[in-house]
């Protein structure tokens, strides 16, 4: 097994780019290795770690369909509701709570229904 090449912050050839470089690009990764592995020091941290892949072999990004829109739109929309109440919280819920706001501090209530 080779080790990948590293190196440093803002010293990486041309030729390879991160997944958000590639995707500024309108590409992607397509299924390549990691070709090397770029390092940014912090002081009493170990270092930022991204992964470098190869622009000559990524691939064009793959375009939205009117399918892949809709269950997005589907997904997201499910994020939004509460499992406690069902209501729409009109936010993502976030994950540390797993219901909305008012049915996690049931202080108050949650849109007019007694938590």
């Amino acid at each position: 097994m080779s080790t990948l090449p590293v190196y440093r912050w803002r010293l990486a050839p041309d030729g390879l780019a991160t997944r958000r470089q590639l995707r500024a690009r309108g590409l992607r990764p397509g299924g390549q290795d990691v070709a090397a592995q770029l390092e940014r020091p912090r002081r009493r941290r170990p270092p930022l770690v991204a992964y470098l892949y190869r622009v000559d072999l990524a691939k064009p990004v793959r375009p939205m369909t009117d399918a892949r829109r809709a269950a997005l739109a589907k997904a997201n929309a499910a994020r939004r509701i509460c499992p406690a109440c069902h209501v729409d919280a009109g936010y993502v819920i976030p994950a540390s709570l797993g219901t909305c706001v008012p049915c996690a501090y049931p202080e108050g209530t949650c849109d007019g229904i007694a938590a």
